[in-house]
Protein backbone atom coordinates (compact mmCIF):
# COMPACT_ATOMS: atom_id res chain seq x y z
CA UNK A 1 0.00 0.00 0.00
CA UNK A 2 1.38 3.32 -1.10
CA UNK A 3 1.91 6.10 1.77
CA UNK A 4 0.41 9.64 1.88
CA UNK A 5 3.48 11.49 2.99
CA UNK A 6 2.99 15.05 4.92
CA UNK A 7 3.81 18.09 2.41
CA UNK A 8 3.92 21.79 2.22
CA UNK A 9 1.26 23.76 0.40
CA UNK A 10 1.56 27.14 0.00
CA UNK A 11 -1.76 29.26 -0.53
CA UNK A 12 -1.94 32.48 -2.22
CA UNK A 13 -5.52 33.73 -2.41
CA UNK A 14 -5.90 36.98 -5.49
CA UNK A 15 -9.63 36.71 -4.84
CA UNK A 16 -9.95 38.08 -1.11
CA UNK A 17 -7.49 41.07 0.47
CA UNK A 18 -5.51 38.18 2.84
CA UNK A 19 -1.87 37.44 3.33
CA UNK A 20 -0.31 34.08 1.62
CA UNK A 21 -0.54 30.85 4.27
CA UNK A 22 1.52 27.91 4.53
CA UNK A 23 0.08 24.68 5.66
CA UNK A 24 1.66 21.34 6.32
CA UNK A 25 -0.27 18.54 6.31
CA UNK A 26 -0.90 14.88 4.76
CA UNK A 27 -3.92 16.17 2.59
CA UNK A 28 -5.15 19.60 1.87
CA UNK A 29 -8.78 20.11 2.03
CA UNK A 30 -10.45 22.35 0.32
CA UNK A 31 -14.00 22.65 0.20
CA UNK A 32 -17.24 25.41 1.53
CA UNK A 33 -16.41 23.88 4.89
CA UNK A 34 -15.18 26.76 7.23
CA UNK A 35 -12.17 24.68 8.52
CA UNK A 36 -11.55 23.80 5.28
CA UNK A 37 -7.35 24.41 4.72
CA UNK A 38 -8.71 26.25 1.37
CA UNK A 39 -12.07 27.64 1.87
CA UNK A 40 -13.94 28.22 -1.14
CA UNK A 41 -17.12 30.05 0.07
CA UNK A 42 -19.47 29.24 -2.70
CA UNK A 43 -23.15 27.86 -2.84
CA UNK A 44 -21.31 25.25 -5.64
CA UNK A 45 -18.71 23.95 -3.71
CA UNK A 46 -19.37 21.32 -1.26
CA UNK A 47 -18.45 21.10 2.12
CA UNK A 48 -15.56 18.74 1.79
CA UNK A 49 -15.21 19.43 -2.29
CA UNK A 50 -11.43 17.69 -3.32
CA UNK A 51 -8.23 16.84 -1.60
CA UNK A 52 -4.63 17.20 -2.96
CA UNK A 53 -1.88 14.79 -1.39
CA UNK A 54 1.66 13.61 -2.33
CA UNK A 55 2.15 10.15 -2.72
CA UNK A 56 5.65 8.70 -3.88
CA UNK A 57 7.04 11.88 -5.01
CA UNK A 58 4.07 13.05 -7.38
CA UNK A 59 1.04 15.61 -5.58
CA UNK A 60 -2.55 13.99 -6.71
CA UNK A 61 -6.33 15.82 -6.52
CA UNK A 62 -8.51 13.71 -5.31
CA UNK A 63 -12.44 14.30 -5.92
CA UNK A 64 -14.81 14.18 -3.18
CA UNK A 65 -17.84 15.86 -4.47
CA UNK A 66 -20.50 13.61 -6.54
CA UNK A 67 -23.03 16.80 -6.66
CA UNK A 68 -20.82 19.64 -7.99
CA UNK A 69 -18.04 19.10 -10.65
CA UNK A 70 -14.27 19.41 -10.60
CA UNK A 71 -12.18 20.11 -13.58
CA UNK A 72 -8.42 19.86 -14.39
CA UNK A 73 -7.51 22.01 -17.46
CA UNK A 74 -10.97 21.71 -18.64
CA UNK A 75 -11.58 17.96 -17.91
CA UNK A 76 -13.89 16.80 -15.97
CA UNK A 77 -12.66 14.56 -12.83
CA UNK A 78 -14.79 11.59 -12.23
CA UNK A 79 -16.29 11.47 -8.90
CA UNK A 80 -13.93 9.11 -6.30
CA UNK A 81 -11.17 9.27 -8.67
CA UNK A 82 -7.89 11.06 -8.64
CA UNK A 83 -5.17 12.87 -11.37
CA UNK A 84 -1.76 13.88 -11.24
CA UNK A 85 -0.91 17.91 -10.91
CA UNK A 86 1.99 19.54 -12.04
CA UNK A 87 3.48 23.08 -13.08
CA UNK A 88 0.75 25.03 -15.23
CA UNK A 89 -2.03 23.08 -14.06
CA UNK A 90 -5.65 24.56 -13.61
CA UNK A 91 -8.06 23.19 -11.41
CA UNK A 92 -11.64 24.82 -11.29
CA UNK A 93 -14.13 24.19 -8.37
CA UNK A 94 -17.24 26.29 -8.87
CA UNK A 95 -16.17 29.70 -9.58
CA UNK A 96 -12.61 29.15 -8.31
CA UNK A 97 -9.51 28.75 -10.05
CA UNK A 98 -6.59 26.92 -8.40
CA UNK A 99 -3.48 27.55 -10.74
CA UNK A 100 -0.88 24.35 -9.36
CA UNK A 101 3.02 25.54 -9.24
CA UNK A 102 5.25 22.63 -7.89
CA UNK A 103 8.58 23.66 -6.56
CA UNK A 104 10.50 20.35 -5.28
CA UNK A 105 8.50 19.24 -2.23
CA UNK A 106 6.73 22.60 -2.42
CA UNK A 107 3.14 23.08 -3.89
CA UNK A 108 1.92 26.71 -4.47
CA UNK A 109 -1.54 26.98 -5.16
CA UNK A 110 -3.13 30.39 -6.42
CA UNK A 111 -6.68 31.55 -6.31
CA UNK A 112 -8.51 33.61 -8.24
CA UNK A 113 -12.19 33.92 -9.29
CA UNK A 114 -14.06 34.71 -11.71
CA UNK A 115 -18.18 35.17 -10.75
CA UNK A 116 -20.94 34.00 -12.77
CA UNK A 117 -19.43 31.69 -14.73
CA UNK A 118 -20.00 27.83 -13.68
CA UNK A 119 -17.39 24.79 -14.71
CA UNK A 120 -17.12 24.18 -18.16
CA UNK A 121 -18.55 27.73 -19.27
CA UNK A 122 -14.81 29.43 -19.51
CA UNK A 123 -13.76 30.41 -23.08
CA UNK A 124 -11.32 28.03 -24.34
CA UNK A 125 -7.56 28.71 -24.24
CA UNK A 126 -4.86 29.76 -26.55
CA UNK A 127 -3.41 27.49 -28.90
CA UNK A 128 -0.04 27.79 -27.61
CA UNK A 129 -1.61 27.62 -23.84
CA UNK A 130 -3.31 24.59 -25.02
CA UNK A 131 -0.06 23.14 -26.63
CA UNK A 132 1.65 23.51 -23.50
CA UNK A 133 -0.91 21.67 -20.98
CA UNK A 134 -0.71 18.97 -23.76
CA UNK A 135 2.61 18.42 -23.32
CA UNK A 136 2.74 18.74 -19.34
CA UNK A 137 -0.12 16.14 -19.50
CA UNK A 138 2.20 13.68 -21.84
CA UNK A 139 5.11 14.01 -18.78
CA UNK A 140 2.36 13.63 -16.19
CA UNK A 141 2.82 10.09 -14.23
CA UNK A 142 -0.97 8.47 -14.39
CA UNK A 143 -1.94 7.11 -10.71
CA UNK A 144 -1.49 3.94 -10.05
CA UNK A 145 -4.03 1.33 -8.98
CA UNK A 146 -1.82 1.36 -5.71
CA UNK A 147 -2.06 4.96 -5.47
CA UNK A 148 -5.86 5.40 -6.17
CA UNK A 149 -6.45 2.50 -3.60
CA UNK A 150 -4.43 4.29 -1.17
CA UNK A 151 -5.99 7.57 -1.91
CA UNK A 152 -9.73 6.54 -1.98
CA UNK A 153 -8.94 4.67 1.42
CA UNK A 154 -7.15 7.77 2.81
CA UNK A 155 -10.20 10.44 2.08
CA UNK A 156 -13.09 8.05 2.84
CA UNK A 157 -11.72 7.97 6.29
CA UNK A 158 -11.79 11.67 6.48
CA UNK A 159 -15.17 12.34 4.98
CA UNK A 160 -16.64 9.54 7.64
CA UNK A 161 -14.86 11.70 10.54
CA UNK A 162 -16.26 14.72 8.98
CA UNK A 163 -19.94 13.77 8.91
CA UNK A 164 -19.40 11.95 12.58
CA UNK A 165 -18.41 15.02 13.95
CA UNK A 166 -21.54 17.35 13.08
CA UNK A 167 -24.02 16.37 15.46
CA UNK A 168 -27.80 16.16 14.47
CA UNK A 169 -30.97 18.26 17.19
CA UNK A 170 -31.42 15.05 18.30
CA UNK A 171 -28.33 14.03 20.09
CA UNK A 172 -28.43 13.98 23.86
CA UNK A 173 -27.30 17.11 25.31
CA UNK A 174 -26.64 15.27 29.31
CA UNK A 175 -24.17 13.06 30.02
CA UNK A 176 -26.00 9.17 31.01
CA UNK A 177 -26.19 8.87 34.47
CA UNK A 178 -23.45 6.14 35.85
CA UNK A 179 -24.02 3.36 38.32
CA UNK A 180 -26.10 1.02 39.34
CA UNK A 181 -30.27 1.63 40.14
CA UNK A 182 -29.76 3.22 43.81
CA UNK A 183 -27.92 5.85 42.44
CA UNK A 184 -30.74 6.83 40.41
CA UNK A 185 -33.71 6.94 43.46
CA UNK A 186 -35.12 9.80 44.60
CA UNK A 187 -37.33 10.44 47.83
CA UNK A 188 -41.17 11.07 47.26
CA UNK A 189 -43.03 13.63 48.97
CA UNK A 190 -44.03 12.17 51.70
CA UNK A 191 -40.28 11.70 52.84
CA UNK A 192 -39.34 15.07 52.35
CA UNK A 193 -39.42 17.79 55.41
CA UNK A 194 -41.36 20.83 54.50
CA UNK A 195 -39.74 24.05 54.72
CA UNK A 196 -41.07 26.39 57.10
CA UNK A 197 -43.97 28.98 55.39
CA UNK A 198 -41.81 31.68 57.46
CA UNK A 199 -39.04 31.79 54.95
CA UNK A 200 -41.46 32.21 51.73
CA UNK A 201 -42.25 35.09 53.84
CA UNK A 202 -38.90 36.76 54.51
CA UNK A 203 -37.24 35.73 50.74
CA UNK A 204 -40.39 37.92 49.18
CA UNK A 205 -40.00 40.53 51.48
CA UNK A 206 -35.77 40.90 50.91
CA UNK A 207 -35.84 40.26 46.96
CA UNK A 208 -39.16 42.86 46.90
CA UNK A 209 -36.47 45.32 48.54
CA UNK A 210 -33.45 44.69 46.87
CA UNK A 211 -35.74 44.95 43.33
CA UNK A 212 -37.07 48.67 44.37
CA UNK A 213 -33.49 49.73 45.14
CA UNK A 214 -31.79 48.49 41.98
CA UNK A 215 -34.78 50.14 40.03
CA UNK A 216 -33.66 53.60 41.47
CA UNK A 217 -30.25 53.01 41.92
CA UNK A 218 -29.03 49.85 39.18
CA UNK A 219 -31.55 49.99 36.15
CA UNK A 220 -28.92 47.37 34.62
CA UNK A 221 -30.14 44.62 37.01
CA UNK A 222 -33.70 44.25 35.39
CA UNK A 223 -32.23 44.11 31.91
CA UNK A 224 -30.72 41.07 30.43
CA UNK A 225 -27.10 42.86 29.12
CA UNK A 226 -26.18 46.11 29.44
CA UNK A 227 -27.22 49.04 26.59
CA UNK A 228 -24.83 50.69 24.82
CA UNK A 229 -22.75 53.39 25.62
CA UNK A 230 -24.58 55.82 22.88
CA UNK A 231 -27.85 55.58 24.87
CA UNK A 232 -26.30 55.92 28.20
CA UNK A 233 -24.95 59.30 27.86
CA UNK A 234 -26.31 62.25 28.96
CA UNK A 235 -24.83 64.49 26.38
CA UNK A 236 -23.72 64.48 22.46
CA UNK A 237 -20.60 63.33 21.21
CA UNK A 238 -21.91 63.15 17.67
CA UNK A 239 -22.65 66.22 15.98
CA UNK A 240 -24.53 67.34 14.21
CA UNK A 241 -26.55 65.14 16.26
CA UNK A 242 -28.50 62.43 14.94
CA UNK A 243 -31.22 62.67 18.13
CA UNK A 244 -33.36 65.39 19.53
CA UNK A 245 -32.26 64.35 23.02
CA UNK A 246 -29.77 62.00 25.07
CA UNK A 247 -30.95 58.87 26.40
CA UNK A 248 -29.15 58.79 29.79
CA UNK A 249 -29.87 55.30 30.55
CA UNK A 250 -33.47 55.69 30.90
CA UNK A 251 -35.74 52.48 30.44
CA UNK A 252 -39.07 54.33 29.75
CA UNK A 253 -37.88 56.61 27.00
CA UNK A 254 -38.04 53.51 24.68
CA UNK A 255 -39.68 50.52 26.77
CA UNK A 256 -43.71 50.65 27.44
CA UNK A 257 -44.46 49.61 31.44
CA UNK A 258 -44.61 46.20 31.72
CA UNK A 259 -43.97 43.04 28.96
CA UNK A 260 -46.47 43.05 26.61
CA UNK A 261 -47.03 42.99 22.35
CA UNK A 262 -47.50 47.12 22.56
CA UNK A 263 -43.79 46.95 24.00
CA UNK A 264 -42.03 46.18 20.32
CA UNK A 265 -44.77 48.39 18.41
CA UNK A 266 -43.74 51.35 21.09
CA UNK A 267 -40.28 50.68 20.77
CA UNK A 268 -39.85 51.15 17.13
CA UNK A 269 -42.39 54.68 17.34
CA UNK A 270 -40.17 55.93 19.95
CA UNK A 271 -36.88 55.16 18.04
CA UNK A 272 -38.66 56.94 14.87
CA UNK A 273 -39.64 60.04 16.96
CA UNK A 274 -36.25 60.78 18.91
CA UNK A 275 -34.17 60.23 15.86
CA UNK A 276 -35.57 62.74 13.62
CA UNK A 277 -33.00 65.80 12.90
CA UNK A 278 -31.68 67.42 10.79
CA UNK A 279 -28.55 65.51 10.23
CA UNK A 280 -30.75 61.87 10.05
CA UNK A 281 -33.99 60.77 9.50
CA UNK A 282 -35.10 57.42 9.59
CA UNK A 283 -36.39 56.02 6.87
CA UNK A 284 -37.14 52.62 5.57
CA UNK A 285 -37.52 51.62 2.06
CA UNK A 286 -40.21 50.34 0.11
CA UNK A 287 -39.56 46.68 0.42
CA UNK A 288 -38.88 46.76 4.37
CA UNK A 289 -41.78 48.65 5.32
CA UNK A 290 -43.92 45.82 3.40
CA UNK A 291 -42.26 43.30 4.98
CA UNK A 292 -43.02 44.66 8.30
CA UNK A 293 -39.27 45.47 8.99
CA UNK A 294 -38.68 47.98 11.50
CA UNK A 295 -35.67 50.02 13.60
CA UNK A 296 -35.21 47.42 16.68
CA UNK A 297 -35.26 44.50 13.41
CA UNK A 298 -31.63 45.86 12.48
CA UNK A 299 -30.69 47.63 15.75
CA UNK A 300 -31.69 45.58 18.75
CA UNK A 301 -30.37 46.76 21.95
CA UNK A 302 -28.92 45.42 25.35
CA UNK A 303 -25.94 43.52 23.95
CA UNK A 304 -23.37 45.33 25.97
CA UNK A 305 -21.61 48.83 26.52
CA UNK A 306 -19.79 48.32 23.62
CA UNK A 307 -22.52 47.25 20.94
CA UNK A 308 -22.51 49.81 17.87
CA UNK A 309 -26.17 49.78 16.17
CA UNK A 310 -24.41 50.37 13.11
CA UNK A 311 -21.94 47.16 12.53
CA UNK A 312 -24.95 45.47 14.48
CA UNK A 313 -27.17 46.60 11.30
CA UNK A 314 -24.54 45.56 8.58
CA UNK A 315 -24.14 41.70 10.69
CA UNK A 316 -28.17 41.84 9.82
CA UNK A 317 -27.92 41.79 6.26
CA UNK A 318 -26.48 38.64 6.33
CA UNK A 319 -28.50 37.07 9.19
CA UNK A 320 -31.29 37.66 6.82
CA UNK A 321 -31.07 37.41 3.63
CA UNK A 322 -29.53 34.29 3.77
CA UNK A 323 -30.18 30.53 2.37
CA UNK A 324 -30.79 29.37 5.77
CA UNK A 325 -33.20 32.01 6.94
CA UNK A 326 -36.86 30.35 6.40
CA UNK A 327 -38.88 32.87 7.49
CA UNK A 328 -40.99 33.96 4.50
CA UNK A 329 -42.41 37.84 3.92
CA UNK A 330 -45.73 38.50 2.10
CA UNK A 331 -45.56 34.76 1.20
CA UNK A 332 -42.04 35.16 -0.43
CA UNK A 333 -38.79 33.83 1.26
CA UNK A 334 -36.01 35.43 0.91
CA UNK A 335 -32.18 34.13 -0.27
CA UNK A 336 -28.28 34.58 0.23
CA UNK A 337 -28.16 37.61 -2.56
CA UNK A 338 -25.59 37.63 -5.34
CA UNK A 339 -25.03 33.72 -5.39
CA UNK A 340 -23.11 34.12 -2.02
CA UNK A 341 -20.73 36.80 -3.75
CA UNK A 342 -20.56 40.06 -4.63
CA UNK A 343 -20.65 39.77 -8.43
CA UNK A 344 -21.44 41.13 -11.66
CA UNK A 345 -24.94 41.34 -11.85
CA UNK A 346 -24.93 39.81 -15.70
CA UNK A 347 -25.82 36.36 -16.49
CA UNK A 348 -25.58 34.90 -20.09
CA UNK A 349 -25.75 38.48 -21.80
CA UNK A 350 -29.06 39.26 -19.34
CA UNK A 351 -29.14 42.02 -16.79
CA UNK A 352 -30.21 40.12 -13.64
CA UNK A 353 -29.82 43.48 -11.33
CA UNK A 354 -33.49 44.94 -10.69
CA UNK A 355 -32.25 48.50 -11.11
CA UNK A 356 -33.35 51.57 -9.31
CA UNK A 357 -37.47 52.34 -8.54
CA UNK A 358 -39.31 55.18 -8.80
CA UNK A 359 -38.31 55.86 -5.00
CA UNK A 360 -34.55 55.34 -4.81
CA UNK A 361 -34.38 57.05 -8.10
CA UNK A 362 -36.12 60.38 -6.56
CA UNK A 363 -33.39 60.37 -3.93
CA UNK A 364 -30.60 60.30 -5.99
CA UNK A 365 -31.25 63.46 -8.49
CA UNK A 366 -27.71 63.31 -9.70
CA UNK A 367 -28.25 59.65 -10.81
CA UNK A 368 -31.61 60.91 -12.48
CA UNK A 369 -29.92 63.83 -14.64
CA UNK A 370 -27.46 61.21 -15.87
CA UNK A 371 -30.18 59.30 -17.06
CA UNK A 372 -31.65 62.25 -18.86
CA UNK A 373 -28.14 62.88 -20.33
CA UNK A 374 -28.11 59.28 -21.98
CA UNK A 375 -32.02 59.50 -23.05
CA UNK A 376 -32.49 55.77 -21.85
CA UNK A 377 -35.75 55.07 -20.82
CA UNK A 378 -37.72 52.50 -18.70
CA UNK A 379 -39.39 51.15 -22.11
CA UNK A 380 -36.34 49.57 -23.10
CA UNK A 381 -35.62 47.50 -19.05
CA UNK A 382 -32.31 46.19 -20.77
CA UNK A 383 -30.95 49.81 -21.81
CA UNK A 384 -32.71 51.33 -18.85
CA UNK A 385 -30.73 49.09 -16.09
CA UNK A 386 -27.41 49.48 -17.93
CA UNK A 387 -27.57 53.24 -17.81
CA UNK A 388 -28.44 53.41 -14.07
CA UNK A 389 -25.23 50.60 -13.81
CA UNK A 390 -23.25 52.88 -14.83
CA UNK A 391 -24.08 56.27 -13.90
CA UNK A 392 -24.05 54.81 -10.33
CA UNK A 393 -20.64 53.73 -10.92
CA UNK A 394 -18.56 56.00 -13.56
CA UNK A 395 -17.18 59.61 -12.25
CA UNK A 396 -18.38 58.81 -8.73
CA UNK A 397 -16.15 56.02 -7.31
CA UNK A 398 -12.88 56.50 -6.38
CA UNK A 399 -10.81 53.81 -7.20
CA UNK A 400 -9.21 51.35 -4.94
CA UNK A 401 -5.67 49.84 -5.16
CA UNK A 402 -5.35 47.47 -8.28
CA UNK A 403 -7.31 49.44 -10.57
CA UNK A 404 -6.64 52.66 -12.59
CA UNK A 405 -8.88 55.37 -13.15
CA UNK A 406 -8.88 59.29 -14.43
CA UNK A 407 -8.44 62.24 -11.91
CA UNK A 408 -12.07 64.08 -11.29
CA UNK A 409 -11.79 67.97 -12.47
CA UNK A 410 -13.63 69.07 -8.78
CA UNK A 411 -12.12 67.51 -6.55
CA UNK A 412 -8.77 65.70 -7.64
CA UNK A 413 -9.95 62.20 -7.04
CA UNK A 414 -9.08 59.21 -8.88
CA UNK A 415 -12.29 58.28 -9.80
CA UNK A 416 -13.41 55.38 -11.88
CA UNK A 417 -14.35 55.31 -15.77
CA UNK A 418 -15.01 52.79 -18.09
CA UNK A 419 -11.59 51.58 -18.41
CA UNK A 420 -11.14 50.89 -15.24
CA UNK A 421 -13.42 47.61 -15.61
CA UNK A 422 -13.67 47.43 -19.64
CA UNK A 423 -9.82 47.36 -19.70
CA UNK A 424 -10.78 50.14 -23.22
CA UNK A 425 -12.71 53.31 -22.98
CA UNK A 426 -13.85 51.98 -26.30
CA UNK A 427 -18.25 51.22 -25.93
CA UNK A 428 -18.58 49.84 -29.21
CA UNK A 429 -19.28 46.06 -30.40
CA UNK A 430 -16.24 45.11 -29.19
CA UNK A 431 -15.97 46.06 -25.82
CA UNK A 432 -15.00 43.38 -22.90
CA UNK A 433 -17.63 42.47 -21.49
CA UNK A 434 -15.62 39.49 -19.89
CA UNK A 435 -13.31 41.43 -17.38
CA UNK A 436 -16.01 43.40 -15.26
CA UNK A 437 -16.75 39.79 -14.02
CA UNK A 438 -13.24 39.91 -12.40
CA UNK A 439 -12.85 43.61 -10.95
CA UNK A 440 -16.34 43.50 -8.92
CA UNK A 441 -14.53 41.49 -6.23
CA UNK A 442 -11.43 43.87 -5.97
CA UNK A 443 -14.11 47.07 -4.47
CA UNK A 444 -17.06 44.49 -3.02
CA UNK A 445 -14.93 42.71 -0.77
CA UNK A 446 -16.40 43.09 2.43
CA UNK A 447 -17.42 40.06 2.82
CA UNK A 448 -20.73 40.63 4.75
CA UNK A 449 -22.09 37.35 3.13
CA UNK A 450 -19.83 35.50 5.25
CA UNK A 451 -21.07 34.32 8.67
CA UNK A 452 -17.43 34.06 9.91
CA UNK A 453 -16.92 37.95 8.91
CA UNK A 454 -16.67 40.86 11.21
CA UNK A 455 -18.44 43.63 10.13
CA UNK A 456 -16.25 46.61 8.69
CA UNK A 457 -16.04 50.23 9.10
CA UNK A 458 -18.53 52.86 7.29
CA UNK A 459 -16.11 53.96 5.15
CA UNK A 460 -15.39 50.28 3.79
CA UNK A 461 -17.78 49.30 1.14
CA UNK A 462 -20.21 46.40 2.27
CA UNK A 463 -24.29 46.10 1.52
CA UNK A 464 -24.96 49.74 2.13
CA UNK A 465 -22.46 51.00 -0.07
CA UNK A 466 -25.39 50.48 -2.80
CA UNK A 467 -28.81 49.52 -0.98
CA UNK A 468 -29.01 52.66 0.91
CA UNK A 469 -31.63 52.43 3.95
CA UNK A 470 -31.67 55.95 5.60
CA UNK A 471 -31.42 58.19 2.65
CA UNK A 472 -31.24 61.38 4.53
CA UNK A 473 -27.92 61.00 6.94
CA UNK A 474 -25.15 63.39 7.00
CA UNK A 475 -22.63 60.81 9.09
CA UNK A 476 -22.75 58.06 6.35
CA UNK A 477 -20.83 58.83 3.19
CA UNK A 478 -19.15 55.69 2.00
CA UNK A 479 -15.45 57.33 1.67
CA UNK A 480 -15.44 55.58 -1.75
CA UNK A 481 -18.34 58.50 -3.02
CA UNK A 482 -16.96 61.65 -4.39
CA UNK A 483 -20.54 62.95 -3.87
CA UNK A 484 -21.16 61.23 -0.74
CA UNK A 485 -21.88 64.49 1.36
CA UNK A 486 -24.45 65.93 -1.12
CA UNK A 487 -27.17 64.02 0.49
CA UNK A 488 -30.66 65.16 -1.08
CA UNK A 489 -33.92 65.23 1.19
CA UNK A 490 -35.44 61.94 2.64
CA UNK A 491 -38.94 60.96 1.62
CA UNK A 492 -41.55 60.96 4.33
CA UNK A 493 -41.12 57.99 6.91
CA UNK A 494 -43.77 55.25 7.24
CA UNK A 495 -44.04 53.36 10.14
Amino acid sequence: MSVVKQSTFIIIRDDRSVDPKTVVRQGLRIGRAPDSDVWLNHPTVSRLHAGINEVEGYFYVFNLSASTATALNGRLIPFNESAALTTGDELQIGPHFLKIEETGETLTIRIAAQFALAVGEREPPHKAEAYKKQIAVKERVAPTPEVSSSLKIWWDDKRTREKAGRLSPLHPQAPPRVGKIRFNWKPTRDLVRPWPFAIFIWAIIIIGTLSAVAAVKYKIAFAPEPISDAHTRTTFELLPAIAKQANGGSCTSCHALGISVANKEKLSANCAACHQTEAFAPTIIRAHRDAGITCITCHSEHRGQGFNPMDAALASCANCHSDDNKHVYNGKSVRTPHGGTFGYPVINGVWVWKGLDAEELEAKPEIAALLKKTRATPDNPQQWRNAQFHAIHVHRVRVVNGISGSEEIDTGDQVLTCSSCHKTSYMGANVNRAFPRTTCGRCHNGQFFERQAVAAKFDAPSCTSCHVQHLKDTHWASSLRVAGQNMPAAPETSK
